[in-house]
């Protein structure tokens, strides 16, 4: 794999003798307090500025302030006019736009739509402080306010919307945020290289327009580039029958390149001899001859896509297929006469870099503008650190791989000890419990492939599924030496692990559930199954539910060993892309028979880019080749049946019985309503149970992943006594 210049080798701006800032400043006053006349950055964003590495504008702020940039910060301005956004004055360089921790479209609606009636992200949890669309309203208004200033959009919100992308709100497909947006850039992925050669470039007086070569950014171009070759995508991934093939050797002319008529169908004079297998190893081959270098697949345009959902399901295989920054080639995407280019994904950070990002000076607490409010998705992580970043589990409904790529990056053991010292020492209201040692998961801590030369080449959407590559290393020993190594520190009085743990990595390593488990569950590790039908799982990239047996086996051993009373909360998803009514049936059958009772429940939203989002669009399944005449799945679009597969979850609740029983019955499964033991549901309806109005219902207030509780079969009298006085979670 490519190598990257160190983060921290770039010589500082100016600026610098200013000195660090006690907290980047969000007013004139406080600028002035700095003895700042302007700032050189200016980060806007949709959440409450919290002074914390879990938050990105003040991971991306403090970064550059140790380049020696003066930032300032707009956080949740008032988007109905440019004025807010003038508050700091003209930045030197750019604003730099986000929506914040969260796509703003997951953070303000449920599942159903509904706007939620609080905000986590904002103090006192106070709703409708952020657009819909967030980056897009806020790069338009930073663009009313100072029209020649540069403007580079990034977060989540703008990584997964890089190209054309299904809105589940609008129920259409949308074109790229840069387009939108009207932004100068995008950064896609975790942006600490992109920005910070960005900042440096802009000010050394190169123009954004010529900046074109930084790996993890997309901008917009009207002409090609000279000396580069073109690869249509569906010579990659065959769609399905054209009427006439391109001629895969001939030149591709400016006028398609610049063209709209780049359809994977369109007609050209060449009818080749070789037969359609023959044809398609010609293709590979010339591509694989290409220099990765100077080549770009060519995605079908937005407008293709808007027309045909096959080819919008093949957009997005390819697209996960160039997600490796050991082998991506740019992606190009048309839209009328202009394209959005999009270079190879970042470079990961280095270990090295990695604890000197995460060692900046974080006051760790939000802006004092907010006073005494709450902001809880602070209160949530305040005594959290992240120890790593990435994901290569490949689920198919997250959008962590596609954000953070597939490649851990890790902290090293003293980097994160230090954190934890630094939070006992420094942190109001510590207790002496750390919340979570984790990231996007719980166990993938310096977990890698065996080699650098497989890892760069390799092409597979997920590192666990079906089972667990032969090429992963599994060894958990770093991190049983972390968790032993925090949890002695002097003032620690425990260390829990709050992130989600991947129990098919776990169980090849009983030493480390049996630390986890004597060690740091609270009473409840949440862990998530997602499902027990391999019919969804196998749209999930999820492995069967024998591996959560196993688990738990171990599990239930360790809590015995350790002398604790202590459950696992399995997480589950309704309405998944591919699930059927029977296969949700299924799940309720299991969760009887293993006595859990959900409490709260998670309903697929389908989020940008995320592939299970384009099974929920197209109705096909992009882990496979695409064609018009594949497998069309099941999809739970319709609100009755969403509600239906909800209500399979919470069986146990008396108003979803009337529901569920016309749904057994239409399953043939009449035999399933009794007033048993063996049976789901009743055939009785106790008084005042009717069935819910979800109109009416009050939304959920997280929008996080909704937890779970399980309720077990317990007889001893006392501990039955004694769970029923804790708090429900």
């Amino acid at each position: 794999m490519e190598s990257a210049k160190n983060l921290f080798s770039y010589r500082q701006f100016w600026a610098k003798r200013f000195g660090t800032a006690s907290v980047l400043p969000m007013s004139k006053t406080e600028m002035d307090d700095l003895g700042w006349d302007s700032c050189d950055i200016i980060l806007v964003t949709g959440d409450a500025y919290v002074d914390h590495p879990s938050f990105g504008m003040a991971l991306i702020g403090r970064l550059l302030e140790a380049q020696g940039f003066r930032v300032g910060i707009i956080s949740q301005p008032d988007w109905k006019s440019a004025e807010a956004f003038k508050i700091l004055g003209k930045p030197n360089l750019f604003f730099g736009v986000t929506a914040g921790n969260m796509d703003s479209m997951i953070n303000r609606y449920t599942a159903d739509r509904r706007i939620r009636s609080d905000d986590a992200y904002t103090a006192d949890a106070e709703g409708g402080k952020r657009p819909d669309h967030s980056v897009v309203v806020y790069a338009q208004r930073a663009r009313e306010a100072f029209n020649d200033v540069s403007i580079v959009i990034g977060g989540i919100e703008a990584s997964l919307r890089r190209i054309a992308h299904f809105d589940y709100w609008s129920d259409k497909v949308k074109r790229s945020i840069l387009m939108d947006s009207k932004a100068d850039m995008l950064v896609f992925g975790n942006g600490e290289r992109q920005v910070v050669e960005i900042a440096h470039r802009l000010a050394a007086r190169e123009s954004i327009r010529e900046i074109t070569d930084i790996r993890g950014t997309g901008f917009i171009r009207t002409e090609m580039p000279e000396g580069w070759d073109e690869i249509d995508s569906t010579h990659i991934d065959e769609v399905g029958k054209v009427d006439k093939p391109r001629n895969p050797y001939a030149e591709t002319s400016s006028d398609n390149d610049a063209g709209e008529n780049n359809s994977y169908e369109a007609i050209v004079d060449f009818q080749p001899t070789l037969n359609k297998k023959e044809l398609n190893k010609e293709h590979i081959s010339r591509i694989e001859k290409l220099d990765r270098a100077t080549s770009y697949i060519r995605l079908p345009s937005y407008e293709q896509i808007l027309n045909d959902k096959v080819l919008y399901a093949h957009t997005s295989r390819i697209l996960h297929l160039e997600t490796n920054p050991g082998n991506a080639r740019a992606l190009v995407q048309r839209y009328g006469k202009r394209d959005i280019w999009l270079n190879p994904p970042p470079i990961p950070l280095t270990t090295k870099e990695m604890d000197l990002l995460y060692g900046l000076p974080y006051t760790r607490v939000p802006h004092t503008s907010y006073e005494n409010k709450k902001i809880p998705a602070y209160e949530m992580i305040r005594f959290s650190i992240n120890i790593m970043r990435g994901c290569f589990g490949g689920c198919t409904f997250c959008s962590i791989t596609e954000h953070e790529g597939r490649i851990i990056q890790n902290r090293s053991e003293d980097s994160i000890i230090q954190e934890i010292e630094t939070i006992r020492d420094t942190v109001p209201g510590f207790t002496g419990i750390i919340s979570d040692l984790g990231g996007p998961t719980a166990n993938m801590y310096r977990l890698a492939c065996k080699t650098r030369e497989i890892e760069a080449a390799c092409r597979k959407p997920s590192c666990v599924y079906p089972g667990i590559c032969q090429n992963l290393g599994t060894d958990h020993s770093p991190l049983i030496s972390l968790y032993k190594r925090a949890r002695k520190l002097p003032g620690v009085k425990k260390v829990l692990i709050g992130s989600g743990v991947r129990y098919d990595l776990a169980v090849e390593s009983p030493e480390y559930v049996e630390e986890l488990v004597a060690h740091h569950v609270g009473g409840y590790l949440k862990i998530a199954p997602e499902h027990t039908e391999e019919n969804t799982l196998s749209k999930m990239m999820k492995s069967g539910i024998g591996t959560y047996d196993r688990f738990k086996e171990m599990f239930e051993a360790a809590t015995k060993k350790a002398g604790k009373e202590q459950y696992l909360i399995p997480y589950f998803i309704a309405a998944h892309p591919g699930t059927t009514n029977e296969d949700m049936m299924n799940l309720a059958i299991w969760l009887k028979k293993n006595g859990f009772r959900a409490d709260q429940v998670q309903t697929f939203i389908p989020s940008p880019m995320a592939t299970a989002s384009a099974m929920y669009y197209s109705g096909k399944n992009p882990l496979k080749r695409v064609t018009h005449s594949s497998e069309d799945l099941f999809i739970a679009k319709n609100l009755k049946v969403r509600r239906l597969h909800k209500a399979f979850l919470r069986y146990h609740d008396p108003r979803n019985w009337p529901i569920l029983r016309e749904a057994l019955k239409e399953l043939g499964r009449a035999d399933l309503i009794g007033n048993g033991k063996r049976h789901l549901i009743p055939s009785f309806q106790p008084k005042g149970t009717f069935a819910k109005d979800n109109n009416k219902k009050k939304s959920c207030s997280k929008p996080f992943v909704t937890k779970h509780t399980a309720e077990h079969k317990i007889t001893n009298k006392k501990i039955r006594k004694k769970r029923s006085s804790k708090k429900r979670i």
